[in-house]
């Protein structure tokens, strides 16, 4: 349901959030530094191609099932304690890589990671509809994304030089103490702040009952709206976080030091895309334009902006290239911005942090699938050009998917219809 503005000051809320966002990006540093130092790894294990995907796959596993937890636990220990138990959790499985020496260990470490970093996603969500009012959620969102966006552009160039001090375990665990430092800072602002302990299943007049069982969520089409988009989308994303590296390599022969740049181009235009669109969106519905034709409308343009992703493989110049894919980058970010402002409009407060991991979970599934169809299709010596085809007209095909299960998008009035009662 539609929530008032947070009676905490302006400045408090942003430093909050921003602080939350930082420790997004050590959350999620592992996946930058397993992309681009693939090669240091496979050479100290002797893994293939298909090792390594399966390797991802792992990881997506693990935070896929996490994530049907994850979510109940957000909504049940609010945000303030949740960001207190996920950023402690994710912050150890990132420092345990230090002792990983065998194949087995780096597993249990990257399942740990996974299980473990599930906990972000609803925590944001959760976060953005505890504290903004509606029509400022999805600036919020392109913020949180545009600053993650910032944190993966600077990825490519600390990395390698951090890799060089301290290797690719090292580089690992210095995530993991990023993200204690991020939860000290958080414990700090988030003193006596009442909205981040709001809201919960702990708090409902019936704990145990209806509200806090999934079955109502599962039963709702918003619900298989969302999570079926986002599945699809994400496919795509995950490809291209975890082969974009490979597929520079493969195509222009870059070394490990060379894809910094086009990397930085490929996040910055992920971080802005998510900006824009959040930005756009906000002025859209502060204008009286509705939920509705505003969510969709991003949605449309960026798919469409995804959809000359195929015609990479036809340009033999690289510049071109590295500033196409920072394109479809952009593009991904205000399609997946709009699906989780959506689920701050259709989804109360209650429930959103089991609504964002459902989809998180979906997502991530998607997740596991291309990671293990990618190893196999260029094993098989296929190439990237099916799996280019494929990720071109994703987006379109979950825009059409989320059209049909949910035909408009409807704010419910306050304490008025719930949409997934």
């Amino acid at each position: 349901m539609a929530q008032p503005s947070s009676p905490i000051s302006a400045r408090l809320r942003w430093s909050l959030f921003t602080v939350l966002c930082i420790a997004g990006v050590f959350n999620a540093m592992d996946r930058p530094i397993i992309a681009i130092l693939k090669p240091d790894m496979m050479a100290d294990f002797g893994w293939s191609d298909s090792d390594f995907g399966d390797l991802a796959a792992v990881t997506q596993f693990s935070a896929a099932f996490a994530f049907l937890f994850t979510g109940w636990l957000v909504d049940r220990l609010g945000v303030n304690r949740s960001m207190q138990v996920g950023a402690t959790a994710w912050s150890l499985a990132a420092v345990a890589h230090g002792w990983a020496l065998s194949t087995a260990q780096v597993v249990a470490a990257r399942v740990g990671l996974g299980v473990t970093e599930a906990v972000q996603t609803p925590l944001t969500i959760k976060t953005v509809a505890s504290l903004f009012p509606p029509d400022k959620r999805s600036f919020a969102f392109g913020f949180a994304t545009m600053l993650a966006g910032a944190g993966t552009i600077a990825m490519p160039f600390v990395i390698p030089a951090l890799a060089l001090a301290v290797g690719w375990r090292g580089a690992l665990v210095a995530g993991g103490i990023g993200g204690f430092l991020s939860l000290l800072a958080w414990m700090w602002l988030a003193r006596g702040v009442a909205q981040l302990r709001e809201r919960t299943l702990a708090d409902s007049p019936d704990p145990g009952g209806e509200s806090a069982r999934y079955g109502a969520i599962l039963a709702n089409r918003a619900t298989w709206a969302i999570v079926g988009a986002k599945a699809l989308s994400d496919m795509t994303w995950w490809f291209i976080n975890f082969w974009l590296a490979d597929y520079y390599r493969k195509e222009f022969g870059l070394t490990t030091l060379e894809l910094a740049v086009p990397l930085a181009i490929a996040f910055a235009g992920s971080g802005l895309g998510a900006l824009l669109a959040g930005w756009v969106s906000t002025r859209l519905l502060e204008r009286g334009h509705s939920p509705n034709r505003v969510r969709k409308g991003v949605m449309l343009a960026s798919a469409l902006l995804v959809a000359p992703l195929p015609l990479v493989l036809e340009l033999n110049a690289f510049w071109p290239v590295a500033c196409m894919i920072g394109v479809v980058m952009a593009g991904h970010q205000g399609f997946s911005l709009s699906l989780f402002s959506t689920i701050t409009d259709v989804v109360p407060n209650a429930k959103v942090g089991r609504v964002t991991a459902f989809g998180a979970f979906m997502g991530n599934m998607g997740g596991v699938a291309i990671s293990l169809i990618t190893g196999r299709v260029l094993d098989a010596g296929f190439g990237f050009v099916p799996l280019f085809i494929f990720a071109a007209s994703s987006y379109l095909v979950a825009l059409a998917w989320f059209q049909w299960l949910l035909p408009v998008i409807r704010r419910p009035e306050e304490e008025a219809t719930d949409l997934l009662a």
